[in-house]
Protein backbone atom coordinates (compact mmCIF):
# COMPACT_ATOMS: atom_id res chain seq x y z
CA UNK A 1 0.00 0.00 0.00
CA UNK A 2 1.56 3.56 -0.90
CA UNK A 3 2.07 5.98 1.62
CA UNK A 4 0.80 9.42 0.93
CA UNK A 5 3.31 12.27 0.68
CA UNK A 6 4.32 14.70 -0.96
CA UNK A 7 5.77 11.91 -3.84
CA UNK A 8 2.57 11.23 -5.75
CA UNK A 9 2.18 7.47 -4.96
CA UNK A 10 2.07 4.72 -7.76
CA UNK A 11 -1.06 3.04 -6.89
CA UNK A 12 -4.70 4.45 -6.68
CA UNK A 13 -4.63 4.10 -2.45
CA UNK A 14 -2.57 5.01 0.32
CA UNK A 15 -2.68 5.75 3.98
CA UNK A 16 -2.91 9.69 5.51
CA UNK A 17 0.14 10.83 6.92
CA UNK A 18 0.54 13.38 10.13
CA UNK A 19 2.15 15.89 8.26
CA UNK A 20 -1.37 15.78 6.03
CA UNK A 21 -3.88 15.83 8.99
CA UNK A 22 -6.56 17.73 9.13
CA UNK A 23 -6.49 18.90 5.50
CA UNK A 24 -9.13 19.05 2.69
CA UNK A 25 -10.13 15.94 0.89
CA UNK A 26 -9.69 17.46 -2.07
CA UNK A 27 -6.50 19.15 -2.03
CA UNK A 28 -4.85 16.31 -0.29
CA UNK A 29 -6.09 14.24 -3.86
CA UNK A 30 -4.84 16.93 -5.82
CA UNK A 31 -1.54 17.07 -4.04
CA UNK A 32 -0.81 13.62 -3.91
CA UNK A 33 -2.10 12.28 -7.24
CA UNK A 34 -0.96 15.54 -8.83
CA UNK A 35 -4.29 16.99 -10.33
CA UNK A 36 -6.18 19.50 -10.76
CA UNK A 37 -8.86 20.57 -7.28
CA UNK A 38 -11.25 20.91 -9.78
CA UNK A 39 -10.70 17.23 -11.32
CA UNK A 40 -10.41 15.57 -7.55
CA UNK A 41 -13.86 17.40 -6.37
CA UNK A 42 -15.38 15.96 -10.16
CA UNK A 43 -14.06 12.51 -8.51
CA UNK A 44 -15.62 13.06 -4.96
CA UNK A 45 -18.90 14.27 -6.47
CA UNK A 46 -18.96 11.00 -8.06
CA UNK A 47 -18.07 8.67 -5.37
CA UNK A 48 -15.05 7.58 -6.77
CA UNK A 49 -12.96 8.28 -3.55
CA UNK A 50 -13.35 6.54 -0.05
CA UNK A 51 -12.06 7.26 2.89
CA UNK A 52 -12.15 4.29 5.14
CA UNK A 53 -13.92 2.07 2.76
CA UNK A 54 -16.54 4.60 2.39
CA UNK A 55 -17.43 7.28 -0.20
CA UNK A 56 -16.00 10.50 0.47
CA UNK A 57 -19.67 12.88 1.43
CA UNK A 58 -17.89 16.01 0.51
CA UNK A 59 -14.63 17.87 -0.53
CA UNK A 60 -14.25 19.57 2.55
CA UNK A 61 -13.95 16.60 4.48
CA UNK A 62 -11.36 16.88 7.24
CA UNK A 63 -9.14 14.28 7.26
CA UNK A 64 -7.04 12.18 9.90
CA UNK A 65 -3.56 10.78 10.14
CA UNK A 66 -3.97 6.70 9.70
CA UNK A 67 -7.21 7.54 7.17
CA UNK A 68 -7.11 5.10 4.06
CA UNK A 69 -7.63 6.85 1.08
CA UNK A 70 -8.87 5.04 -2.38
CA UNK A 71 -10.00 6.08 -5.67
CA UNK A 72 -11.75 3.50 -8.39
CA UNK A 73 -10.46 5.85 -11.06
CA UNK A 74 -7.13 7.13 -11.65
CA UNK A 75 -7.44 11.16 -11.98
CA UNK A 76 -6.87 12.96 -15.09
CA UNK A 77 -3.84 14.58 -14.71
CA UNK A 78 -2.05 17.99 -16.34
CA UNK A 79 -4.10 20.47 -18.72
CA UNK A 80 -6.82 18.92 -20.42
CA UNK A 81 -6.61 20.24 -24.24
CA UNK A 82 -10.23 18.98 -26.02
CA UNK A 83 -10.19 19.83 -29.79
CA UNK A 84 -13.87 20.89 -31.21
CA UNK A 85 -15.34 18.38 -33.50
CA UNK A 86 -17.82 19.32 -35.77
CA UNK A 87 -18.47 15.92 -36.53
CA UNK A 88 -20.12 15.48 -34.33
CA UNK A 89 -23.97 15.82 -35.06
CA UNK A 90 -25.80 18.00 -32.02
CA UNK A 91 -29.95 19.28 -31.78
CA UNK A 92 -29.78 22.15 -30.26
CA UNK A 93 -33.73 23.83 -29.65
CA UNK A 94 -32.52 26.67 -27.91
CA UNK A 95 -29.49 29.19 -28.13
CA UNK A 96 -28.82 32.76 -26.91
CA UNK A 97 -25.32 34.55 -25.59
CA UNK A 98 -26.46 32.70 -21.98
CA UNK A 99 -27.58 29.48 -22.49
CA UNK A 100 -27.66 26.39 -24.51
CA UNK A 101 -30.33 23.59 -24.76
CA UNK A 102 -29.44 20.57 -26.30
CA UNK A 103 -31.64 17.40 -27.30
CA UNK A 104 -29.32 14.72 -26.22
CA UNK A 105 -29.74 11.65 -28.69
CA UNK A 106 -28.58 8.28 -27.01
CA UNK A 107 -25.63 6.84 -27.20
CA UNK A 108 -23.70 10.06 -27.34
CA UNK A 109 -21.40 11.01 -24.20
CA UNK A 110 -21.61 14.06 -22.29
CA UNK A 111 -17.96 15.00 -21.72
CA UNK A 112 -14.89 13.24 -22.11
CA UNK A 113 -13.74 10.93 -19.15
CA UNK A 114 -12.53 7.14 -19.31
CA UNK A 115 -12.65 5.73 -22.16
CA UNK A 116 -14.37 8.39 -23.85
CA UNK A 117 -11.95 10.90 -25.08
CA UNK A 118 -12.99 11.89 -28.30
CA UNK A 119 -16.56 12.37 -30.14
CA UNK A 120 -18.53 13.30 -27.01
CA UNK A 121 -21.23 16.39 -26.78
CA UNK A 122 -18.71 18.49 -25.06
CA UNK A 123 -16.43 18.58 -28.78
CA UNK A 124 -19.53 19.43 -30.56
CA UNK A 125 -20.29 22.14 -29.16
CA UNK A 126 -17.08 23.63 -28.66
CA UNK A 127 -16.69 23.42 -32.68
CA UNK A 128 -20.56 25.60 -32.40
CA UNK A 129 -19.25 27.73 -29.46
CA UNK A 130 -15.74 27.93 -28.73
CA UNK A 131 -16.30 30.24 -26.05
CA UNK A 132 -17.78 27.84 -23.59
CA UNK A 133 -14.47 26.42 -23.38
CA UNK A 134 -13.31 28.65 -20.51
CA UNK A 135 -16.72 28.35 -18.61
CA UNK A 136 -17.10 26.23 -15.13
CA UNK A 137 -14.18 24.92 -13.29
CA UNK A 138 -13.62 21.66 -14.74
CA UNK A 139 -11.82 22.22 -17.97
CA UNK A 140 -12.79 19.08 -19.43
CA UNK A 141 -16.90 19.88 -19.17
CA UNK A 142 -16.85 23.81 -19.97
CA UNK A 143 -20.25 24.82 -19.94
CA UNK A 144 -21.84 21.51 -18.66
CA UNK A 145 -24.23 21.80 -15.54
CA UNK A 146 -25.90 18.84 -15.36
CA UNK A 147 -25.61 15.68 -17.02
CA UNK A 148 -27.72 12.51 -18.85
CA UNK A 149 -26.17 9.15 -18.47
CA UNK A 150 -25.11 8.13 -22.34
CA UNK A 151 -27.93 5.72 -22.99
CA UNK A 152 -30.60 8.50 -22.15
CA UNK A 153 -31.72 10.53 -24.42
CA UNK A 154 -33.19 14.34 -24.39
CA UNK A 155 -32.65 17.13 -22.97
CA UNK A 156 -30.21 19.00 -20.79
CA UNK A 157 -28.88 22.74 -20.17
CA UNK A 158 -25.16 24.24 -21.28
CA UNK A 159 -24.27 27.96 -20.07
CA UNK A 160 -22.14 29.89 -22.70
CA UNK A 161 -20.68 32.35 -19.83
CA UNK A 162 -18.82 31.87 -16.48
CA UNK A 163 -22.22 34.04 -14.98
CA UNK A 164 -24.73 31.48 -16.86
CA UNK A 165 -22.57 28.60 -15.31
CA UNK A 166 -23.01 30.03 -11.96
CA UNK A 167 -26.63 31.10 -12.16
CA UNK A 168 -27.84 27.86 -13.27
CA UNK A 169 -25.70 25.49 -10.75
CA UNK A 170 -26.87 27.86 -8.06
CA UNK A 171 -30.72 26.94 -9.32
CA UNK A 172 -29.86 23.31 -9.43
CA UNK A 173 -28.57 23.51 -6.29
CA UNK A 174 -31.63 25.40 -4.74
CA UNK A 175 -33.73 22.47 -6.79
CA UNK A 176 -35.26 25.00 -9.00
CA UNK A 177 -34.84 23.36 -11.84
CA UNK A 178 -37.45 21.22 -13.81
CA UNK A 179 -36.29 17.91 -15.12
CA UNK A 180 -38.96 15.37 -16.05
CA UNK A 181 -38.70 11.70 -17.71
CA UNK A 182 -40.29 9.52 -19.15
CA UNK A 183 -39.39 5.50 -18.90
CA UNK A 184 -41.03 2.16 -19.72
CA UNK A 185 -40.72 -0.43 -16.74
CA UNK A 186 -41.18 -3.69 -16.10
CA UNK A 187 -44.11 -4.58 -13.72
CA UNK A 188 -47.31 -2.68 -12.46
CA UNK A 189 -46.77 -0.57 -9.64
CA UNK A 190 -48.94 -0.72 -7.08
CA UNK A 191 -49.55 2.97 -6.55
CA UNK A 192 -50.51 5.06 -9.45
CA UNK A 193 -47.99 7.92 -8.40
CA UNK A 194 -45.50 8.65 -5.30
CA UNK A 195 -42.02 9.39 -4.69
CA UNK A 196 -39.07 7.29 -3.89
CA UNK A 197 -37.23 8.63 -1.02
CA UNK A 198 -33.76 7.03 -0.90
CA UNK A 199 -30.21 7.86 -0.72
CA UNK A 200 -28.02 6.35 -3.53
CA UNK A 201 -24.29 5.87 -3.49
CA UNK A 202 -21.78 3.81 -5.35
CA UNK A 203 -22.04 0.23 -4.60
CA UNK A 204 -18.94 -1.74 -2.97
CA UNK A 205 -18.97 -4.84 -5.12
CA UNK A 206 -19.57 -3.42 -8.25
CA UNK A 207 -17.46 0.37 -8.65
CA UNK A 208 -19.26 0.62 -11.93
CA UNK A 209 -22.57 0.61 -10.54
CA UNK A 210 -25.11 2.74 -7.88
CA UNK A 211 -27.41 1.44 -5.70
CA UNK A 212 -29.25 2.81 -2.70
CA UNK A 213 -27.56 1.99 0.76
CA UNK A 214 -28.17 4.03 4.46
CA UNK A 215 -24.61 6.21 3.89
CA UNK A 216 -25.41 7.37 0.06
CA UNK A 217 -26.23 10.93 -0.56
CA UNK A 218 -30.18 12.13 -0.44
CA UNK A 219 -31.92 11.55 -3.41
CA UNK A 220 -35.97 11.87 -4.15
CA UNK A 221 -37.62 11.09 -7.38
CA UNK A 222 -41.65 11.12 -7.97
CA UNK A 223 -43.15 9.10 -10.46
CA UNK A 224 -46.69 9.10 -11.78
CA UNK A 225 -48.09 5.84 -13.74
CA UNK A 226 -49.58 7.11 -17.01
CA UNK A 227 -50.26 3.53 -18.55
CA UNK A 228 -50.74 0.05 -16.92
CA UNK A 229 -49.97 -3.19 -19.99
CA UNK A 230 -50.46 -6.47 -18.42
CA UNK A 231 -48.74 -9.58 -20.34
CA UNK A 232 -52.22 -10.63 -20.20
CA UNK A 233 -55.48 -9.33 -21.08
CA UNK A 234 -57.60 -8.29 -17.46
CA UNK A 235 -58.88 -5.41 -15.31
CA UNK A 236 -56.62 -3.32 -13.99
CA UNK A 237 -57.45 -0.61 -11.62
CA UNK A 238 -55.51 3.08 -12.41
CA UNK A 239 -54.72 4.48 -15.36
CA UNK A 240 -55.80 3.16 -18.58
CA UNK A 241 -54.35 -0.41 -19.91
CA UNK A 242 -53.91 -1.67 -22.82
CA UNK A 243 -56.35 -3.53 -24.51
CA UNK A 244 -54.47 -6.54 -26.15
CA UNK A 245 -51.58 -9.08 -24.80
CA UNK A 246 -48.06 -7.85 -24.41
CA UNK A 247 -45.47 -8.68 -27.15
CA UNK A 248 -43.35 -9.27 -23.96
CA UNK A 249 -43.64 -11.99 -21.38
CA UNK A 250 -44.49 -9.51 -18.55
CA UNK A 251 -45.97 -6.48 -17.07
CA UNK A 252 -45.34 -3.13 -17.73
CA UNK A 253 -46.25 0.80 -17.75
CA UNK A 254 -45.07 3.61 -19.07
CA UNK A 255 -43.71 6.21 -16.12
CA UNK A 256 -43.50 10.32 -16.10
CA UNK A 257 -40.65 11.44 -13.62
CA UNK A 258 -39.48 14.02 -12.02
CA UNK A 259 -35.95 14.30 -10.50
CA UNK A 260 -35.56 16.42 -6.93
CA UNK A 261 -31.72 15.21 -6.84
CA UNK A 262 -29.55 14.61 -9.78
CA UNK A 263 -27.53 11.49 -8.54
CA UNK A 264 -25.43 9.06 -10.91
CA UNK A 265 -27.55 6.88 -12.45
CA UNK A 266 -30.77 7.88 -9.95
CA UNK A 267 -33.63 7.05 -12.00
CA UNK A 268 -32.48 3.15 -12.94
CA UNK A 269 -31.48 2.90 -9.40
CA UNK A 270 -35.01 3.84 -7.92
CA UNK A 271 -36.88 2.09 -10.37
CA UNK A 272 -34.55 -0.92 -9.96
CA UNK A 273 -34.91 -0.75 -6.08
CA UNK A 274 -38.79 -0.78 -6.04
CA UNK A 275 -38.90 -3.65 -8.16
CA UNK A 276 -39.88 -1.89 -11.63
CA UNK A 277 -36.34 -1.64 -13.58
CA UNK A 278 -36.39 0.34 -17.01
CA UNK A 279 -36.60 -2.02 -19.62
CA UNK A 280 -33.46 -2.34 -21.21
CA UNK A 281 -31.41 -1.30 -18.95
CA UNK A 282 -29.41 -4.48 -17.86
CA UNK A 283 -27.27 -2.54 -16.01
CA UNK A 284 -29.39 -3.07 -13.25
CA UNK A 285 -31.67 -5.66 -14.17
CA UNK A 286 -34.04 -4.39 -16.85
CA UNK A 287 -35.47 -6.83 -19.01
CA UNK A 288 -34.60 -6.72 -23.09
CA UNK A 289 -37.44 -5.61 -24.93
CA UNK A 290 -37.67 -5.63 -28.88
CA UNK A 291 -35.98 -2.72 -30.78
CA UNK A 292 -34.72 -1.26 -28.25
CA UNK A 293 -30.75 -1.55 -27.21
CA UNK A 294 -30.16 0.93 -24.47
CA UNK A 295 -32.23 1.97 -20.96
CA UNK A 296 -36.22 3.20 -22.33
CA UNK A 297 -35.51 6.36 -20.34
CA UNK A 298 -35.85 9.74 -21.75
CA UNK A 299 -35.76 13.34 -20.10
CA UNK A 300 -38.60 14.88 -22.39
CA UNK A 301 -39.57 18.61 -20.20
CA UNK A 302 -36.75 20.55 -18.70
CA UNK A 303 -37.64 23.88 -16.85
CA UNK A 304 -35.36 26.89 -15.66
CA UNK A 305 -35.64 30.50 -15.10
CA UNK A 306 -33.45 32.64 -17.52
CA UNK A 307 -29.62 33.16 -15.78
CA UNK A 308 -29.64 36.73 -17.18
CA UNK A 309 -33.28 38.11 -17.63
CA UNK A 310 -35.26 35.12 -14.99
CA UNK A 311 -38.05 34.71 -17.27
CA UNK A 312 -39.03 31.40 -17.00
CA UNK A 313 -38.43 28.87 -19.94
CA UNK A 314 -39.70 25.27 -20.47
CA UNK A 315 -38.66 22.81 -23.11
CA UNK A 316 -40.24 19.69 -23.89
CA UNK A 317 -38.88 17.06 -26.49
CA UNK A 318 -40.91 13.85 -27.80
CA UNK A 319 -39.48 10.47 -26.91
CA UNK A 320 -37.60 9.16 -30.12
CA UNK A 321 -38.49 6.47 -32.19
CA UNK A 322 -37.05 3.30 -30.27
CA UNK A 323 -39.07 4.40 -27.29
CA UNK A 324 -42.19 5.52 -29.17
CA UNK A 325 -41.90 1.99 -31.10
CA UNK A 326 -41.66 -0.22 -28.04
CA UNK A 327 -44.47 1.66 -26.39
CA UNK A 328 -47.10 1.41 -29.49
CA UNK A 329 -46.29 -2.54 -29.51
CA UNK A 330 -46.78 -2.99 -26.34
CA UNK A 331 -50.08 -1.21 -25.85
CA UNK A 332 -50.94 -3.16 -28.40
Amino acid sequence: MATLSQTPPMGPSGVVPDALAGERLDRVVALVWECSRAEAARLIDQEKVAVNGRPAGSRSQRLAAGDHISLSEEPTVGPVALEPDPTVELDVIYADEHVIVVNKPADLVVHPGSGNAHGTMVHGLLARYPEIAEVGAEPERPGIVHRLDRGTSGLLMVARTPAAHQALSAALSRREVHRGYVALVQGLPADDRGVIDAPVGRSNRHPTKMTVKADGRPAATHYQVTYRMPARAGSQDGPQEGPQDSPVPYDSARLELRLETGRTHQIRVHLAAIGHPVLGDDLYGGPGAPGINRPALHAHTLGFDHPESGQPLRFESEAPEDISALYRLLRG
